[in-house]
Protein backbone atom coordinates (compact mmCIF):
# COMPACT_ATOMS: atom_id res chain seq x y z
CA UNK A 1 0.00 0.00 0.00
CA UNK A 2 1.40 3.33 -0.78
CA UNK A 3 -0.09 5.82 1.66
CA UNK A 4 0.73 9.25 0.80
CA UNK A 5 4.98 8.50 0.13
CA UNK A 6 4.91 6.09 3.24
CA UNK A 7 4.50 1.94 2.24
CA UNK A 8 3.00 -0.75 3.85
CA UNK A 9 4.02 -4.19 3.09
CA UNK A 10 3.47 -7.67 4.18
CA UNK A 11 5.48 -11.07 3.80
CA UNK A 12 5.38 -14.63 4.09
CA UNK A 13 8.69 -16.46 3.41
CA UNK A 14 10.22 -20.36 4.24
CA UNK A 15 13.17 -20.94 6.01
CA UNK A 16 15.98 -18.47 4.29
CA UNK A 17 19.21 -16.35 4.71
CA UNK A 18 19.31 -13.21 3.20
CA UNK A 19 21.96 -10.68 2.70
CA UNK A 20 22.13 -7.19 2.24
CA UNK A 21 25.05 -5.07 0.67
CA UNK A 22 24.48 -1.23 0.10
CA UNK A 23 25.59 -0.41 -3.69
CA UNK A 24 26.11 3.11 -4.73
CA UNK A 25 23.54 3.59 -6.97
CA UNK A 26 23.80 5.24 -10.44
CA UNK A 27 21.23 7.92 -9.28
CA UNK A 28 21.32 8.90 -5.32
CA UNK A 29 17.69 7.69 -4.06
CA UNK A 30 15.95 9.52 -0.65
CA UNK A 31 17.36 8.27 2.33
CA UNK A 32 14.21 5.95 3.38
CA UNK A 33 13.63 4.54 7.04
CA UNK A 34 12.60 0.80 7.56
CA UNK A 35 10.75 -0.85 10.08
CA UNK A 36 9.95 -4.98 10.25
CA UNK A 37 7.25 -6.21 12.42
CA UNK A 38 8.04 -10.02 13.01
CA UNK A 39 4.23 -11.51 13.05
CA UNK A 40 4.94 -15.58 13.35
CA UNK A 41 7.86 -17.14 13.08
CA UNK A 42 11.56 -16.30 14.63
CA UNK A 43 15.21 -14.56 13.05
CA UNK A 44 18.28 -13.26 13.65
CA UNK A 45 19.71 -9.85 12.01
CA UNK A 46 23.42 -9.67 11.78
CA UNK A 47 25.24 -6.41 11.51
CA UNK A 48 28.53 -4.81 12.67
CA UNK A 49 29.33 -8.13 14.39
CA UNK A 50 26.21 -8.45 16.49
CA UNK A 51 23.40 -10.14 16.44
CA UNK A 52 19.73 -9.22 17.03
CA UNK A 53 17.19 -11.95 17.79
CA UNK A 54 13.67 -11.29 17.23
CA UNK A 55 10.68 -13.17 17.98
CA UNK A 56 7.03 -12.46 16.78
CA UNK A 57 5.82 -9.15 18.10
CA UNK A 58 8.99 -7.28 17.38
CA UNK A 59 10.08 -4.54 15.41
CA UNK A 60 13.21 -4.30 13.71
CA UNK A 61 14.21 -0.47 12.39
CA UNK A 62 17.31 0.11 10.21
CA UNK A 63 17.73 2.52 7.05
CA UNK A 64 19.59 -0.35 4.70
CA UNK A 65 23.19 2.22 4.64
CA UNK A 66 24.96 -1.05 6.61
CA UNK A 67 25.24 -4.49 5.51
CA UNK A 68 23.51 -7.20 7.08
CA UNK A 69 22.80 -10.72 7.58
CA UNK A 70 18.95 -12.27 8.18
CA UNK A 71 18.64 -15.71 8.77
CA UNK A 72 14.71 -16.88 9.20
CA UNK A 73 13.06 -19.55 9.42
CA UNK A 74 9.14 -19.64 8.32
CA UNK A 75 8.09 -16.30 9.23
CA UNK A 76 5.47 -14.05 8.02
CA UNK A 77 6.21 -10.34 8.20
CA UNK A 78 4.74 -6.68 8.34
CA UNK A 79 6.75 -3.79 7.10
CA UNK A 80 6.84 0.20 6.70
CA UNK A 81 9.42 2.52 4.38
CA UNK A 82 9.10 6.04 5.37
CA UNK A 83 11.00 8.63 3.78
CA UNK A 84 13.07 10.44 6.09
CA UNK A 85 11.77 13.81 5.12
CA UNK A 86 8.09 12.41 5.98
CA UNK A 87 9.31 11.03 9.75
CA UNK A 88 8.09 13.86 12.27
CA UNK A 89 11.81 13.20 14.14
CA UNK A 90 14.97 15.28 13.95
CA UNK A 91 17.46 12.84 12.22
CA UNK A 92 19.92 12.76 14.83
CA UNK A 93 17.57 10.91 17.09
CA UNK A 94 15.59 8.77 14.62
CA UNK A 95 19.23 7.40 13.53
CA UNK A 96 19.98 6.06 17.52
CA UNK A 97 16.78 3.61 16.71
CA UNK A 98 18.25 1.97 14.14
CA UNK A 99 20.14 -1.82 13.97
CA UNK A 100 17.59 -1.90 17.45
CA UNK A 101 14.51 -4.41 18.31
CA UNK A 102 11.45 -2.75 19.69
CA UNK A 103 8.83 -4.67 21.22
CA UNK A 104 4.94 -4.13 20.53
CA UNK A 105 3.41 -4.89 23.94
CA UNK A 106 2.89 -1.64 24.88
CA UNK A 107 2.87 2.01 24.47
CA UNK A 108 4.13 2.95 20.90
CA UNK A 109 4.99 -0.24 19.86
CA UNK A 110 1.22 -1.64 20.60
CA UNK A 111 -0.06 1.24 18.92
CA UNK A 112 1.99 0.81 16.19
CA UNK A 113 1.43 -2.94 15.58
CA UNK A 114 -2.69 -2.63 15.80
CA UNK A 115 -2.66 -0.02 13.04
CA UNK A 116 0.21 -1.72 11.09
CA UNK A 117 -1.88 -5.14 11.23
CA UNK A 118 -4.82 -4.01 10.68
CA UNK A 119 -4.07 -1.86 7.65
CA UNK A 120 -2.45 -5.01 6.15
CA UNK A 121 -5.25 -7.42 7.04
CA UNK A 122 -8.32 -4.86 5.24
CA UNK A 123 -6.57 -3.21 2.47
CA UNK A 124 -10.15 -2.88 0.38
CA UNK A 125 -11.83 -0.92 3.36
CA UNK A 126 -9.40 2.17 2.45
CA UNK A 127 -10.02 4.27 -0.98
CA UNK A 128 -6.96 5.69 -2.20
CA UNK A 129 -7.99 9.58 -0.85
CA UNK A 130 -7.23 8.03 2.73
CA UNK A 131 -3.85 7.07 1.95
CA UNK A 132 -2.07 10.45 2.71
CA UNK A 133 -4.12 10.96 6.01
CA UNK A 134 -3.13 7.42 6.42
CA UNK A 135 0.58 8.04 6.02
CA UNK A 136 0.63 10.95 8.62
CA UNK A 137 -0.89 9.07 11.06
CA UNK A 138 1.13 5.88 10.38
CA UNK A 139 4.55 8.00 10.49
CA UNK A 140 3.63 9.80 14.19
CA UNK A 141 3.57 6.01 15.72
CA UNK A 142 6.71 5.45 13.46
CA UNK A 143 8.19 8.93 14.97
CA UNK A 144 7.16 7.48 18.72
CA UNK A 145 8.49 4.23 18.40
CA UNK A 146 11.44 5.72 17.23
CA UNK A 147 11.97 8.26 19.86
CA UNK A 148 10.99 5.28 22.62
CA UNK A 149 13.74 3.20 21.15
CA UNK A 150 16.56 6.33 21.07
CA UNK A 151 15.88 6.99 24.67
CA UNK A 152 16.54 3.77 25.83
CA UNK A 153 19.82 1.98 26.24
CA UNK A 154 19.76 -1.08 24.40
CA UNK A 155 21.42 -4.52 25.89
CA UNK A 156 25.01 -4.07 27.14
CA UNK A 157 26.98 -6.02 25.19
CA UNK A 158 28.96 -9.41 26.17
CA UNK A 159 32.17 -9.40 28.03
CA UNK A 160 34.10 -10.12 24.47
CA UNK A 161 32.04 -7.40 22.93
CA UNK A 162 33.01 -4.69 25.24
CA UNK A 163 37.16 -5.70 24.97
CA UNK A 164 36.57 -5.32 21.39
CA UNK A 165 34.35 -2.12 21.64
CA UNK A 166 36.87 0.65 23.33
CA UNK A 167 39.93 -0.40 19.99
CA UNK A 168 36.71 -0.40 17.68
CA UNK A 169 35.65 2.83 18.64
CA UNK A 170 38.96 4.63 18.27
CA UNK A 171 39.70 2.83 15.13
CA UNK A 172 36.09 4.17 13.63
CA UNK A 173 37.36 7.74 15.40
CA UNK A 174 40.59 7.64 13.35
CA UNK A 175 38.90 6.78 9.99
CA UNK A 176 36.49 9.81 10.65
CA UNK A 177 38.41 12.56 11.39
CA UNK A 178 37.55 14.42 8.34
CA UNK A 179 33.44 14.29 8.97
CA UNK A 180 32.29 17.44 10.37
CA UNK A 181 29.62 15.50 12.11
CA UNK A 182 31.64 13.21 13.57
CA UNK A 183 30.58 13.31 17.59
CA UNK A 184 30.06 10.86 20.45
CA UNK A 185 26.35 10.67 19.10
CA UNK A 186 27.39 9.82 15.67
CA UNK A 187 29.76 7.29 16.86
CA UNK A 188 27.39 5.40 19.39
CA UNK A 189 24.85 4.92 16.38
CA UNK A 190 27.22 3.75 14.68
CA UNK A 191 27.79 1.05 17.14
CA UNK A 192 24.21 0.09 18.21
CA UNK A 193 24.95 1.50 21.36
CA UNK A 194 23.37 4.27 23.44
CA UNK A 195 25.70 8.06 24.28
CA UNK A 196 25.92 7.29 27.85
CA UNK A 197 26.86 4.03 27.46
CA UNK A 198 29.97 5.11 25.10
CA UNK A 199 30.72 7.65 27.66
CA UNK A 200 30.82 5.09 30.51
CA UNK A 201 32.93 2.71 28.10
CA UNK A 202 35.39 5.55 28.01
CA UNK A 203 34.98 6.25 32.00
CA UNK A 204 38.68 4.41 32.68
CA UNK A 205 40.22 6.42 29.53
CA UNK A 206 42.63 9.01 30.02
CA UNK A 207 40.16 11.39 27.85
CA UNK A 208 36.61 11.99 27.21
CA UNK A 209 35.22 11.08 23.50
CA UNK A 210 34.90 14.31 22.59
CA UNK A 211 38.30 14.83 24.04
CA UNK A 212 39.68 12.13 22.14
CA UNK A 213 38.13 13.54 18.74
CA UNK A 214 39.08 16.77 19.13
CA UNK A 215 43.26 16.12 20.35
CA UNK A 216 43.62 13.77 17.18
CA UNK A 217 41.96 16.43 15.01
CA UNK A 218 44.43 18.76 16.09
CA UNK A 219 47.39 16.73 15.68
CA UNK A 220 46.66 15.88 11.96
CA UNK A 221 46.25 19.51 11.53
CA UNK A 222 49.45 20.53 12.80
CA UNK A 223 51.45 17.68 11.18
CA UNK A 224 49.89 19.27 7.75
CA UNK A 225 50.91 22.93 9.16
CA UNK A 226 54.61 21.67 9.64
CA UNK A 227 54.72 19.64 6.20
CA UNK A 228 57.32 22.06 4.16
CA UNK A 229 55.22 20.36 0.91
CA UNK A 230 52.35 22.07 2.11
CA UNK A 231 53.50 25.60 2.14
CA UNK A 232 50.86 26.77 -0.11
CA UNK A 233 47.63 24.90 1.18
CA UNK A 234 45.37 27.57 3.00
CA UNK A 235 45.03 26.78 6.92
CA UNK A 236 41.14 26.64 6.15
CA UNK A 237 41.81 23.84 3.64
CA UNK A 238 43.46 21.82 6.08
CA UNK A 239 41.11 22.66 8.64
CA UNK A 240 38.10 21.02 6.37
CA UNK A 241 40.73 18.47 6.06
CA UNK A 242 40.78 17.59 9.50
CA UNK A 243 36.71 17.79 10.32
CA UNK A 244 36.78 21.91 11.41
CA UNK A 245 33.79 23.16 9.67
CA UNK A 246 35.73 26.84 9.71
CA UNK A 247 39.14 27.90 9.85
CA UNK A 248 37.68 30.13 13.02
CA UNK A 249 37.11 27.03 14.35
CA UNK A 250 40.54 25.06 14.02
CA UNK A 251 42.63 28.54 14.80
CA UNK A 252 40.45 28.76 18.27
CA UNK A 253 41.51 24.81 19.44
CA UNK A 254 44.78 25.41 17.95
CA UNK A 255 45.48 28.25 20.28
CA UNK A 256 43.90 26.94 23.23
CA UNK A 257 45.82 23.76 23.10
CA UNK A 258 49.12 24.68 21.88
CA UNK A 259 49.08 28.37 22.88
CA UNK A 260 49.67 29.53 19.49
CA UNK A 261 47.49 30.13 16.40
CA UNK A 262 48.04 27.95 13.42
CA UNK A 263 49.77 30.70 11.16
CA UNK A 264 52.48 31.28 13.72
CA UNK A 265 52.89 28.24 13.95
CA UNK A 266 53.41 27.20 10.83
CA UNK A 267 55.86 30.67 10.55
CA UNK A 268 58.25 29.19 13.41
CA UNK A 269 58.05 25.49 11.68
CA UNK A 270 59.81 26.90 8.61
CA UNK A 271 61.96 29.46 10.20
CA UNK A 272 63.54 26.19 11.93
CA UNK A 273 63.89 24.68 8.73
CA UNK A 274 62.39 21.42 9.45
CA UNK A 275 59.04 19.46 10.29
CA UNK A 276 58.15 20.25 13.87
CA UNK A 277 55.51 17.97 14.28
CA UNK A 278 55.33 14.43 14.80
Amino acid sequence: MELGGTSVWSTTGHPQVLQWVPRPARRPADPCYHVMLLLEGEAVVVHDGRETALRAGDFYCDDHSRPREIQAGPVTAAGIDVPQALLPLPKDEADLALGRRAASRDGAGALLARFLTQLIQNTRAFRPSDGPRLGTVLNGLVAALFARVARSDPAPPSRAEQGNLVPRVMNFIQQNLAEPELSPRTIATAHGISPSYLHRLFQDEQETVAALIRRQRLERARFDLADPAQDTTPVHVIAARWGFTRATDLTRAFRAAYGIPPTVYRHRSRALGRRIAT
